[in-house]
């Protein structure tokens, strides 16, 4: 089945996946290509639609990404918005100006006129804007459509070639009615809304059959979800062609690695398990610098991972459960984007043990993995479990990493998700986790005086874990945890919380 794309040009914002995954909410496949995607690629396509992304640069900047002229000729619908807005105005004739007061943050809109894309909001709503840059003349064919007070054409569109420009964001959650707006943009478009969790399924499914027609498969497997729904996928296109393979780093939660083991053997899987628990913590041992323990740990994994693929010389393909957002934090989105931190495990390994790499995740969101996780049948509580850093527990523990340090996290991490099951808040928090710190403080217990560590806990609430609020957790289940952590976990002495939202602050602390 061939499915309706939106493409959607990116140039920079840090939004650009908020866009594309919005419209996969609304069923509509959508695809991410650099802003100076030439014509005949995004022709390609057969886009129903387009999006021009906003981007952090102005657009009189030297160097700064351009859309190819000819998009507009392809009779598609274009949505512009707030760089991509501009864009538009400049390239078919209007006048953009920089504007005498950058506009950042939430805004009051006013709809001036009788805009299909406006259909079913109210005339003033709330929108969040960002942006140096603004439209002073509309282009030929097109007119106002709305305005803010610092604004005077925060909406503008031709409605004969359905264009529309946007100054603001409607793809964020601070956009009342956002998901309104590009769903009256799809509908212009005349979207049939077919990307389901069923379809996204049938298509990854008949993909690997159609690729993977002879060898086996090497399948790199943490536990995690992802790394789940992607063997299990692997399972229903190839069989028993299938070897997954699971590295215990000794730096899971607690007893982690026993319940990977029987989890998989409940779906019928023969899961290999390498303990390499004593190899990653020897190599670990003295290394405190973030990055310096993910790169060691990729290494050791590259290491460990080849001597055990090497068992199987008939192989062919070395699976990995790779999404979006790990490509995207390791690489820039299309080479848009800024590095945060490096991907433990993407690199390399393909290469070295001769294997092609097959990532059938990497254009999927994490919710759309757990729905198809759901569609293939794995249990509700183990599809919508937290996130669980590749690094494992060796990016949470601040400072050098050690056994001993490595227990005592497991435990209070343990404390910390037993308490929050209990209180019934699991499905409610995006991701809760605890952070041993790197220092110590003075505390009286039994009368004596204690000089130990400081556990740091962290819980957030996001739809997309591209940005994340911190949770307000019911004081009682923070007294509980903060009892039980000191009471029963040797070595800590102080526990505190984090109230820092994403951005500024990343969601793990390494």
């Amino acid at each position: 089945m061939q499915h309706e794309t939106l493409l959607i040009l990116d140039y920079g914002s840090q939004y650009t996946q908020l866009i594309a995954r919005r419209s996969r909410e609304l069923g509509v496949k959508s695809v991410i290509e650099r802003g100076d995607c030439p014509v005949d690629r995004v022709r390609a396509y057969e886009p129903i639609a387009i999006v021009l992304s906003g981007g952090p640069a102005s657009v009189f900047e030297e160097g700064a990404l351009q859309v190819d002229p000819a998009v507009f000729d392809l009779g598609v619908p274009v949505l512009g918005v707030c760089y991509g807005m501009q864009l538009m105005a400049r390239h078919l004739g209007g006048e953009v100006q920089p504007s005498n007061r950058r506009e950042y943050g939430l805004a009051e809109l006013e709809v001036t006129s009788e805009s299909p894309i406006f259909l079913g909001t109210p005339r003033l709503h709330k929108v969040w804007m960002s942006h140096g840059d603004s439209v002073k003349e509309v282009p030929p064919g097109f007119e106002p459509i709305a305005r803010t007070e610092n604004t005077p054409v925060a909406g503008m569109e031709d409605r004969k070639r359905r264009f529309i420009g946007l100054q603001f964001h409607p793809e964020v959650r601070h956009t009342d009615h956002g998901m309104r707006l590009l769903e009256s943009f799809l509908d212009l478009a005349g979207a049939r809304r077919d990307w389901t969790s069923a379809a996204i399924r049938e298509e990854l499914v008949s993909g690997l059959r159609s690729r993977l027609q002879e060898g086996r498969v090497i399948c790199g497997v943490s536990g995690g979800v992802d790394s789940s729904v992607t063997a299990v996928l692997l399972r229903e296109a190839i069989g028993d062609r299938l070897i997954p393979i699971f590295v215990d780093t000794g730096l899971l939660r607690h007893q982690e690695g026993d319940r990977v083991e029987a989890r998989f053997a409940d779906l019928g899987l023969d899961l290999i398990r390498v303990d390499a628990a004593s190899r990653f913590l020897g190599e670990l041992e003295g290394v405190a610098d973030p990055e310096q323990k993910r790169k060691t740990i990729g290494r050791e994994f590259v290491s460990v991972f080849e001597a055990e693929a090497a068992r199987y010389p008939d192989a062919r393909y070395l699976a990995q459960g790779t999404l979006y957002p790990d490509v995207i934090e390791s690489s820039g989105v299309r080479g848009t984007a800024a590095v945060i931190k490096t991907h433990h495990n993407v690199g390399g390994l393909p290469e070295r043990l001769g294997l092609e790499l097959v990532e059938p995740l990497r254009e999927l969101f994490k919710d759309e993995v757990r729905r198809v996780g759901e569609e293939l049948g794995l249990p509700h509580e183990f599809v919508w479990r937290h996130p669980f850093p590749g690094p494992g527990l060796a990016v949470r523990i601040l400072g050098p990493v050690s056994a001993e340090r490595v227990v005592t996290l497991q435990q209070a991490d343990h404390i910390v998700i037993e308490e929050v099951r209990n209180a019934g808040l699991y499905e409610e928090i995006a991701q809760a986790l605890c952070v041993l710190l790197p220092v110590r403080s003075v505390g009286v217990m039994g009368d004596q005086r204690t000089y130990e560590e400081v556990l740091a806990i962290r819980a957030v609430t996001t739809d997309d874990f591209m940005t994340a609020d911190w949770y307000r957790f019911p004081p009682e289940v923070l007294d509980r945890i903060s009892r039980r952590v000191v009471n029963e976990v040797k070595g800590i002495n102080r526990v505190v919380y984090d109230v820092t939202s994403k951005p500024p602050g990343t969601i793990e602390w390494e």
